[in-house]
């Protein structure tokens, strides 16, 4: 018997629901029940399953509905069913939306593996702590609470598997704290390896990963001579600064 919690993806952008296809299916525990791409086939699917999936990804922008609208007909149809947003909306009035309508999380894109990981393993701690209860303390529904909070960066593990070969976690947060802290202009491969005590070849690898999971952006900046020179530079500077 499959025990594993059914999960229902409402995504109108075929490739990034294949992406999160694959994320829940890396995650031991969870299984796939049907990618929908409208709110229409969504609706017509939950009204024609006899069994309701335990959780939903949405994405609030659906081009047959506007805003939270289908977040909230699925949210009064279905009250027993778990919803994880996932969305390139930041608007203060849709999180606050979200948020009173129950959500267990809202993930904003671009989002990389080891941040929807964590989602769904605390999901899965949440809901066993539920299901193997009839009666909570206080103490016990404190920790419910604490299931739902973001974990914040210097909670991660410094082991973390999800990284790949020749990323260590220790190395990868002193880099990304130098971004985040320190607000650089840029910087090149040569001069983060200077800063970090590592070879060139070594810096350049932790930025290309920094890179690959959208976490800083690369920018050529062309001299008066020679070749332009590659420059990392975070992501949300980089981004204001178009």
């Amino acid at each position: 018997m499959n025990n594993d919690f059914s999960v229902l993806i409402i995504e109108d952008d075929f490739r990034v629901a294949d992406v999160n296809r694959q994320y829940v299916e890396d995650v031991k525990g969870f299984t796939v029940q049907k990618v929908v791409n409208s709110g229409k086939e969504a609706l017509t699917y939950l009204e024609e399953m006899k069994y309701t999936p335990d959780l939903i990804l949405l994405d609030i922008y659906i081009p047959d509905v506007e805003g939270l609208d289908l977040f909230w007909q699925i949210r009064n149809a279905y009250h027993e069913v778990d919803i994880i947003i996932v969305t390139a909306a930041k608007e203060v009035t849709t999180i606050q939306g979200a948020l009173r309508g129950g959500i267990f999380d809202f993930i904003v894109k671009p989002f990389d593996n080891v941040r929807f990981e964590q989602t769904l393993k605390r999901y899965k701690d949440f809901r066993f702590h539920l299901d193997t209860n009839i009666e909570l303390n206080q103490k016990e529904i404190d920790s419910l609470k604490d299931f739902k909070k973001i974990p914040s960066s210097s909670s991660h593990s410094n082991k973390n598997t999800n990284h790949p070969k020749g990323i260590d976690s220790i190395t990868l947060n002193k880099i990304t704290r130098l971004f985040e802290e320190k607000k650089m202009e840029g910087t090149t491969a040569a001069e983060l390896s200077k800063q970090i005590g590592t070879s060139r070849s070594t810096a350049r690898r932790y930025l290309e990963y920094l890179v690959s999971i959208k976490k800083i952006e690369t920018k050529l900046i062309y001299g008066t001579v020679g070749r332009p020179e590659r420059k990392y530079i975070l992501r949300e500077t980089y981004e204001q600064n178009e």
